[in-house]
């Protein structure tokens, strides 16, 4: 397979039309295999506009959607990150790139190990990975300058914002199917300010907060 020209006609036909053109973010892309951290099964698939499927319960987002959040989130080089559901590492690869670290959180250990392999494999050494329940955050090092949560919560994850840094930004994505909202929290000056991007539709993270439900 011709994976170069592959990746172009993604970035040219899947990424830009979504509005991300910034050209260190583009520039990754090319940089980051991402056919590297797709299973051997499906790795023709590495690069099409779709989901692919991880476990049962976990996929990759579309390549469009990676790109957008590492674009959105507007790392600087000197951030430290928490990720929330290391999935096959991808996206923690894209991230360690332009921070000064990553720290990502996965709940299933077999697919903590598979992203360690992958990002050990892609010669990326500033992603730490851990096994555990991060729906809540993972205040092991916090604060954080970025959170970024790749599965989705039921209303607006509040308590997330005590691990974010003065300048923090949280990338989340909130609601239920089919109207689900990927929102950009900034913290400043005490308090936060939502912007939403765009709309889309993910599986709730394991765990999630069930918010409270009137019984008539």
């Amino acid at each position: 397979m011709d994976w170069e020209n592959a990746r172009f006609n993604m970035v040219e036909q899947q990424i830009r039309p979504w509005d991300v053109l910034d050209l260190t973010v583009l520039g990754l892309l090319s940089e980051v295999k991402r056919e590297e951290f797709v299973p051997a099964a499906r790795r023709e698939l590495a690069l099409v506009d779709m989901e692919i499927p991880l476990t049962a319960k976990a996929s990759m987002w579309t390549p469009k959607m990676e790109a957008r959040v590492v674009q959105e989130v507007a790392l600087k080089g000197t951030e430290r990150v928490l990720e929330i559901g290391t999935g096959s590492g991808y996206l923690a690869a894209l991230l360690s790139k332009l921070s000064k670290h990553v720290y990502s959180v996965e709940i299933d250990a077999a697919l903590a190990q598979s992203a360690g392999e992958n990002l050990s494999r892609a010669g990326i050494d500033n992603v730490t990975v851990e096994v555990g329940d991060a729906v809540r955050g993972w205040s092991k090092y916090a604060p954080y300058d970025v959170i970024v949560a790749t599965g989705s919560y039921l209303t607006t994850p509040d308590f997330l914002f005590e691990q974010l840094a003065e300048g923090g930004r949280l990338f989340a994505i909130i609601g239920e199917d089919p109207v689900m909202s990927a929102t950009l929290f900034v913290k400043q000056g005490g308090s936060v300010v939502a912007t939403k991007l765009f709309e889309t539709v993910v599986p709730a993270l394991v765990n999630a907060p069930q918010p409270a439900r009137f019984a008539f």
